[in-house]
């Protein structure tokens, strides 16, 4: 398959079944996630790939705590796999995926945040060309900041001043593939 062929047809997954994606799969996806771009060439983002469910299930729970239902109010994700913005009664913003990675990337660093993301993209990519479902969910650095996630930081040995960034959420889908949503006009200009 085509990268932009890969690229349109990448969704964001939340239903997922409950089986656990192969290591060798996981693998790769984790190998593309370090890959991934990023400023200075400094190649400082770590990811730590999570498959024990219940310690996803806890931290996904209080991932969704920390969810703003009111700034979203009004706004509608995916009838196919929806999301918490549109299922209030969802608890976890881990949806049941059997493989969470947590991304690491330094504390205070301006280009921590656009590194930790451009690792997460390319391993939803890559994912999609495995025929994985994937899907990113931000809040990271407040589900980390509790005294669990201070406890994780040191039980994974993840260095002083780094900081919790976003969540990868990979595994097979449950349901059916979300379809393609239309482009919105007007996002892309040339100017010459």
């Amino acid at each position: 398959m085509e990268m932009l062929e890969i690229i349109r047809n990448r969704r964001s997954i939340r239903r997922y079944q409950q089986r656990q994606i192969p290591t060798d799969v996981l693998q790769k996806i984790l190998e593309a996630g370090i890959y991934a771009p990023s400023a200075g060439g400094r190649q400082s983002t770590i990811i730590c790939a999570l498959r024990d469910r219940k310690l996803s299930e806890q931290l996904g729970r209080m991932n969704a705590s920390q969810f703003n239902h009111a700034a979203a109010a009004g706004r509608h994700v995916s009838d196919e796999q929806p999301s918490i913005i549109d299922d209030p009664s969802i608890r976890s913003a881990f949806y049941g995926a059997p493989t969470v990675c947590v991304i690491f990337a330094p504390d205070g660093y301006t280009n921590s945040m656009p590194d930790a993301y451009c690792s997460a993209a390319n391993m939803l990519l890559e994912a999609s060309a495995l025929e994985i479902g994937s899907c990113i969910v931000c809040r990271a650095e407040e589900t980390f900041s509790s005294e669990l996630g201070r406890n994780l930081m040191l039980e994974w040995k993840i260095p002083d001043g780094y900081i919790a960034r976003c969540f990868v959420l990979l595994g097979y889908t449950e349901g059916q593939y979300p379809s393609l949503k239309p482009r919105k006009d007007g996002r892309i200009k040339i100017i010459e």
